[in-house]
């Protein structure tokens, strides 16, 4: 009995077999081998192709049975965690309707801006946690607005893990997780919310039927079944966004523990039975992977666009040969603060956390005879990690300090250079553990079918690999505060 968890990433597609009983990873794999494009027909624009993540999972799935390490017809569930906040349309015949306006795309932002001063603030952030902001409710409304032959064909609002799902067993279903991260959710009066679809103008009748995250939200159909070589009818158990996904995996599911990720994006996740909200709309709220309407549980996640895109961007410009472990290796060769250089690792959309204000890729005291390869890729570690602090105390701000943060061993975890400039910059201690997105799901799926009884028994024996304690140096809050010296000059221009 195995279970098979799906992670649709913004770059990859990862997936991970893995056994229940002892909760370890038999088998992942990734895919494509390059980074997959985002399409940007103008700037600020943020597009993917939903057929494309499906023909990438198709291609991996096949790819991961090659390794031949498990038997594809033991796989007895799957669980699906996927990049929130993407838009995907489809028509009556559950066909595309155009490509996904995804996460970091920021052509909405003005429109949800406008929704947030006529609806009203404080009834947005009492009833969302939320501005509408630039989410997929938002999204939705520029769709409404400038493609309106798109909109009216419209059957289903579909997030990118229901479609997926909706390809795997041709059955459509929504969570409330995944109506809070469009904005959808009125977690006052515990529906979908009245006053926003009014506003937008969008009718009830488009929304999936709304199903716990932990159930099942279809059974593999008999056509993709034969062309995976995986058993009909197995459930498709498990569907969640991937930052509450993240959490999960790291069992953060109690108030006052903490998540993060250094992937493409980076994100601070706190969970806390409150209905917080920041009235900047800086940190966001949503309703956590174990949320229930009698006993909610949410997530307040702070995103910052850039970390490991920024990373990516540095590497395609200045070492598109080398791997990313020869990249961590080089910048270990610079001392800290990287002979001055500076660099705000921004430049992927609307950045949250700055009120939506969007700012650049900016290499700062760059001289090039003194620095080189080295120093930009330690500088762009150094840049991430003090974004983080920057997020951190914004948390700081809304009553959220976190004693201990944990996180994945993987992505940006795993350069020691950024691991110790994130410690001793927040001053946090840092949990890492060997564990990642699509092994999370994978256990999730094993909760949604009825495998474990709950998340504890789930994540109960998951073990830490390393903790990181800071050391009390002070240098890296000096580094720190003139990198924020220098960013808030940028914004403030």
């Amino acid at each position: 009995m195995l279970l098979l968890g799906i992670d649709i990433g913004t770059s990859f597609i990862k997936l991970s077999v893995v056994n229940p009983e002892t909760a370890e990873c038999i088998a992942s794999a990734s895919y494509p081998e390059t980074e997959r494009e985002i399409i940007s027909k103008r700037a600020g624009w943020a597009e993917q192709s939903p057929e494309q993540w499906w023909e990438d999972v198709k291609s991996a799935i096949l790819s991961m049975h090659g390794q031949k390490k498990y038997n594809p017809k033991d796989i007895v569930a799957i669980g699906i965690a996927y990049q929130m906040h993407g838009l995907v349309l489809v028509d009556k015949n559950k066909n595309l309707l155009r490509n996904s306006i995804i996460w970091c795309d920021s052509r909405a932002v003005s429109v949800g801006a406008k929704a947030f001063e006529i609806i009203g603030k404080e009834k947005c952030l009492q009833q969302l946690l939320n501005s509408p902001g630039n989410f997929t409710a938002s999204k939705l409304a520029w769709v409404k607005m400038n493609e309106p032959e798109v909109f009216e064909k419209i059957s289903h609002i579909l997030l990118p893990g229901d479609y997926i799902a909706m390809k795997l067993t041709r059955e459509i279903s929504t969570t409330i997780p995944a109506l809070s991260e469009g904005i959808f959710w009125d977690f006052r009066n515990k529906t979908i919310s009245n006053e926003l679809v009014s506003y937008f103008g969008i009718d009830s009748s488009l929304f999936p039927a709304i199903k716990n995250v932990f159930s099942v939200h279809g059974l593999l159909s008999r056509e993709i079944a034969h062309k995976l070589s995986l058993k009909e009818g197995i459930p498709v158990s498990y569907k969640c966004g991937d930052q509450p996904n993240n959490a999960l995996s790291l069992n953060v599911l109690r108030p006052g523990e903490v998540a993060a990720t250094a992937g493409t994006s980076g994100v601070i996740y706190s969970v806390t039975s409150e209905l917080v909200y920041d009235t900047l709309s800086r940190i966001n709220s949503f309703a956590h992977v174990n949320y229930t309407i009698s006993h909610p549980s949410i997530g307040a996640l702070l995103c910052i666009n850039g970390a490991g895109h920024s990373y990516a961007k540095a590497r395609s410009e200045w070492a598109p040969g080398l791997s990313y472990s020869h990249l961590n290796e080089l910048a270990a060769t610079v001392k800290p603060g990287a002979d001055y250089l500076q660099v705000l690792p921004f430049g992927n959309g609307a950045e949250r956390m700055f009120e939506n204000k969007t700012t650049s890729f900016s290499l700062v005291n760059f001289n090039k005879t003194r620095h080189g390869a080295a120093h930009i890729f330690r500088a762009v570690q150094e840049g991430v990690a003090f974004a983080f602090r920057y997020g951190l105390d914004i948390m700081t701000e809304n009553k959220m300090k976190p004693s201990v943060v944990r996180a994945g061993k993987s992505n940006m975890f795993l350069s020691k250079v950024f691991t110790a400039c994130f410690v001793e910059a927040s001053g946090i201690p840092l949990q890492l553990y060997k564990t990642d997105g699509s092994t999370g799901a994978a256990l999730g799926a094993g909760i949604g079918a009825g495998i474990f009884k709950d998340e504890l028994e789930a994540f109960g024996n998951l073990k830490t690999v390393e903790t990181v304690t800071p050391s009390g140096n002070n240098q890296y809050w000096e580094l720190y505060e003139n990198w924020k010296k220098t960013l808030l000059n940028q914004l403030n221009k």
